[in-house]
């Protein structure tokens, strides 16, 4: 290091560092990601793009994205302009949270794999088909079926 160098590096006020709590703050935690699985899973039943809520929300798709994974948070004037475009009540949006972070009431244990399975363009597809199913006892060999194909599944593992 040249003796110039050296005397810059005196001059200049060095940045304290970030530590580790004001990081973690701001980071996504399990509501951020229960929140963007939520919007992935009304977006797909009700048939919507991620080009087309990006474009109604005046982001990328590539934020709509970011959002439904989780890994940007979602300030609460967006999430009120998600919720518009989406027909959803926000209330919906919190609904069983408190259960899902380990306090309090709310959705069963089940209620983040059922989520999970909404999220995905599969499972959203399959809600819907059953639904539409009106024979109880076709509905109810449909569930064997698959009762079935997840105990084979797991024993294979």
């Amino acid at each position: 290091m040249s003796l110039r160098d050296k005397r810059l590096a005196l001059r200049t006020p060095k940045r304290p560092k970030k530590n580790a709590a004001t990081n973690n703050r701001r980071s996504t935690n399990d509501v951020d990601q229960r929140l963007g699985q939520r919007v992935r899973a009304r977006r797909l039943e009700i048939g919507m793009s991620q080009e087309q809520l990006a474009a109604l929300l005046g982001v990328t798709f590539q934020q709509v994205q970011k959002y439904e994974r989780g890994v940007n948070r979602i300030a609460a004037s967006r999430l009120w302009d998600v919720c518009n475009a989406l027909g959803l009540p926000i209330g919906r949006m919190f609904e069983g949270i408190d259960a899902a972070r380990g306090g309090g009431q709310g959705s069963s244990a089940g209620a983040p794999a059922i989520e999970d399975m909404l999220s995905t363009a599969e499972g959203a597809q399959l809600v819907s088909l059953f639904a539409s199913i009106k024979n109880r006892a076709v509905r109810r060999r449909v569930v064997d079926l698959v009762r079935a194909i997840a105990s084979e599944e797991s024993a294979e593992r």
